[in-house]
């Protein structure tokens, strides 16, 4: 059997942390080669040493059967290996084409020839059916395409090998359709892919084999359309994993959260939010469904006072919060997790510890007249890392930047856990994370609201949604389309509530 990359038995190690433990994963020509494990399993490590971001302590690649040794990422590319990395690596006020030529940009005497780029990458985007426009700005084109911008800047270096790694993670399920499409027609011209994911729906659909790590191991290689998705994820997390999430019917007690004729305006002034009005009570989970974009994080802003209201009314246990500060709104009960966790979750250069208590280092015990109690606050980061299964190579005292995308997650999960709050705003609460992960997060979401909490769910995710929520709203075009209870409705009637169709209107 010809392998295209070969993987044999890499090591490497952190300070503190074995990332790869003598691994060895091998990339059939044409196939598509899922690579599946937990956060925190060493997979995007074992792909960075692939694409020479990183350098392996032991072990051996083979490129088209020769050994190579993959010094940086110009040699990767030399060698047709290309990575279109999770949180993309783009300039956003530069154009398209720009961006894809970075580095590598063509010349026409003294000039750039950006004309001649251009052309190619209108020939290549057609040829794989990207619909990129070579000309549009970065920063005006979706977070879909933006990807697809990445793709390209890999077809435009001829790459054969091209590494997906969590492609799904930050798109629409519409762009996840759109995106399994362009993935079988790069496999049509003849490339392979291996794709980082650990969302199990997606290997069914996509993947030839699967690779599984746990804990920088190798567990297996299975034959995916042979292995169940219970299998493969009892190989991820070693124990059974369900998919049901288990609750009992809930009591709902008082409005915690009531949103009157709430407008809000987007960055570009334009509103975002019209006229909109929820209630949400203690004990309840109401989820919030909507195609990304429809109004859903003008919402959230302008009930956490990070955006400011046009017109209406945020009443939080019956007193009125429109005008309040985020810190007074924290004070009351409020807790957020975000949507985006490195742009407003974290300060990743900041500690750990220091990460945990961003919402409270200004209170006892935490701090004492002005001075931080650096034991206690270590001591309590700890406790949380630990709960949500934090994998930090050096705990508390580990910079947010270094750990996974799915760790950084499960730690700003765990920090507004902690604080009990009366309302909790969870946005995305379970981007980027394994089965494992989600199963627990999903328990605590319930166990918040048999505790007599209010949750507030926003998830792009239908089946989180429709599982982990009592009520549903649904949000079109900033506008509220309806409210049904999660147990008398299906995926498919609210699809057509996303599009904008009222219950009982028809298609």
């Amino acid at each position: 059997m010809d392998y295209v990359v070969e993987m044999l038995n890499i090591r490497k190690e952190f300070p503190g942390v074995i990332a790869n433990d003598d691994i060895t994963l091998q990339l059939r020509k044409g196939e598509i080669h899922a690579l599946l494990g937990e956060n925190g399993a060493g997979k995007s490590t074992l792909m960075g040493i692939l694409f020479g971001m990183y350098q392996a302590d032991r072990g051996k690649i083979r490129v088209q059967g020769k050994e190579v040794m993959i010094a940086n990422p110009n040699v990767a590319n030399m060698l047709g290996i290309g990575m279109v990395h999770q949180h993309f690596k783009l300039v956003s006020n530069f154009t398209v084409t720009e961006n894809i030529i970075l580095g590598i940009e063509p010349r026409k005497g003294l000039g750039l020839d950006i004309e001649t780029a251009s052309k190619r990458i209108e020939q290549l985007s057609a040829q794989y059916g990207l619909n990129v426009d070579p000309y549009s700005r970065i920063e005006d084109i979706s977070v879909g395409m933006q990807q697809r911008v990445e793709i390209l800047k890999m077809l435009y270096r001829n790459a054969e090998v091209l590494i997906l790694d969590e492609p799904t993670a930050v798109l629409t399920p519409q762009e996840i359709i759109d995106l399994g499409k362009i993935i079988k027609s790069l496999i049509a011209e003849g490339k392979s892919i291996i794709l980082i994911t650990h969302k199990l729906k997606e290997i069914k659909a996509l993947a030839d084999r699967c690779t599984v790590i746990r804990r920088g191991k190798t567990i297996g290689t299975v034959d995916v359309a042979a292995t169940s998705q219970e299998t493969m994820a009892e190989m991820m997390v070693g124990r059974q994993v369900s998919f049901k999430v288990m609750k009992k019917v809930s009591t709902p007690g008082e409005v915690v959260l009531r949103v009157e004729s709430l407008s809000v305006r987007n960055s570009k002034k334009l509103l975002a939010l019209n006229s909109f009005s929820i209630e949400v009570r203690a004990g309840e989970i109401l989820g919030v469904a909507g195609v990304d974009g429809n109004g859903q994080s003008e919402l959230i802003e302008g009930i956490t006072g990070l955006r400011k209201s046009e017109s209406g009314s945020i009443r939080f246990n019956g007193e009125e919060i429109t005008g309040k500060s985020i810190r007074s709104r924290i004070e009351s009960g409020i807790g957020h997790i975000p949507e985006d966790r490195q742009k407003r979750g974290l300060v990743l250069d900041y500690s750990m510890e220091d990460n945990m208590i961003l919402e409270v280092y200004y209170r006892e015990p935490f701090s004492r007249r002005g001075l931080l109690n650096k034991s206690y606050i270590r001591e309590y980061a700890e406790r949380v890392i630990e709960k949500f299964d934090v994998r930090a190579g050096r705990g508390a005292a580990a910079i947010a930047r270094s750990l996974s995308g799915g760790n950084q997650q499960k730690a700003i999960v765990g920090r507004e856990f902690e604080l009990s709050p009366t309302l909790l705003i969870a946005v995305q609460p379970t981007r980027g994370l394994d089965v494992g992960s989600i199963e627990y997060i999903h328990k605590r979401l319930i166990e918040h609201r048999d505790n007599g909490k209010a949750v507030l769910l926003i998830s792009l995710e239908l089946d989180e949604i429709l599982n982990v929520s009592d009520r549903i709203a649904v949000i079109n075009n900033g506008e509220l389309v309806g409210v049904v209870h999660a147990s008398e409705t299906n995926e498919n009637e609210i699809g057509l509530m996303m599009a904008g169709i009222k219950r009982g209107e028809g298609a």
